[in-house]
């Protein structure tokens, strides 16, 4: 079956739907515009996906060979500042779709503001005044709170990863949420922040193989985590802190602008944004 596209009831927002991915689209003016170049540029993103599949799920190395397609493209230099630990393209992918789509769409057209959310992987294009806002929830639904970015902000993209997500993950993370220049990039920290939110040895995480628990993915044999008992509270913050020390590296090297991490109750914050969080609000100014 190929691409669906279908106007949401509210009449002001586009779904589009292709195999695995699914977005929603949104612009302020220029609406019919830039829903038609989305669907355009829509027609063959997971076709270009497929036709490069062998090189974006090998992990990156130094002689890892330039994709061909745009999408493709994207993928491989979002993961490759972070090489230096094991990553795939495919680390990037939701976020690079987004991004893909949302440039299209901006090629065609200039709306206010627009958005395209790949499933929670977000590119988003603002003016200056401009403000976007997004909810964050655990992958059972859990309220987490608000994270509000402003057109100033420096901020193109917003992705979350976590234990229980739509991806496998090394760490025990209920939801990592990043903010970066674009979603694919933001696709790819979030992963590894997510990953670095651990207890590594800990008795009460279970893991196993990746690919036992999912044959395609692209993780191979490497652990991934299936399950975690109690911790305490100490261990909690102990999981979190290593997450921030990954986080606040990435931020020293320039390749993020914020980050929230979360487990069981318990968070850690910083970077470019305006993040409330579920009865409490901490406001986050580094600009």
């Amino acid at each position: 079956m190929g691409p669906v596209a279908a106007l949401l009831p509210c009449g002001e927002r586009l779904h589009l739907q292709h195999g695995p991915i699914d977005l929603i689209i949104g612009a302020d003016t220029d609406r019919a515009a830039a829903f038609a170049a989305t669907e355009r540029r829509f027609e063959t993103v997971l076709q270009g996906l497929v036709d490069e599949l062998p090189v974006l799920q090998a992990p990156l190395h130094p002689n890892t060979p330039l994709p061909t397609g745009p999408e493709a493209q994207r993928m491989f230099w979002a993961a490759r500042p972070f090489s230096a630990e094991f990553v795939t393209p495919m680390a990037a992918v939701a976020g690079a779709v987004a991004d893909e789509v949302l440039a299209a769409m901006l090629a065609a057209t200039k709306p206010e503001r627009a958005y395209v959310n790949n499933g929670g992987d977000i590119a988003i294009d603002l003016p200056p005044a401009g403000r976007f806002t997004l909810a964050m929830s655990t992958p059972d639904g859990q309220d987490l709170g608000r994270i509000s970015v402003s057109g100033g902000s420096g901020v193109k993209g917003i992705a979350t990863s976590g234990f229980g997500g739509r991806s496998l993950s090394m760490g025990i993370a209920d939801s990592v949420t990043v903010l970066a220049k674009d979603a694919a990039t933001a696709d790819v920290a979030a992963t590894l922040i997510a990953n670095a939110v651990d207890l590594p040895g800990h008795r009460a995480i279970r893991r196993s193989p990746a690919n036992q628990v999912r044959d395609d993915s692209d993780l191979g044999a490497r652990p991934v985590v299936v399950g975690c008992g109690p911790l305490a509270p100490v261990e909690i913050g102990q999981a979190l802190d290593n997450g921030l020390r990954r986080a606040d590296q990435m931020l020293h090297d320039g390749l993020i602008l914020g980050a929230a991490l979360f487990l069981r109750g318990h968070h850690r914050t910083f970077g470019t944004c305006d993040l409330q969080l579920q009865n409490q609000e901490q406001g986050l100014k580094i600009a």
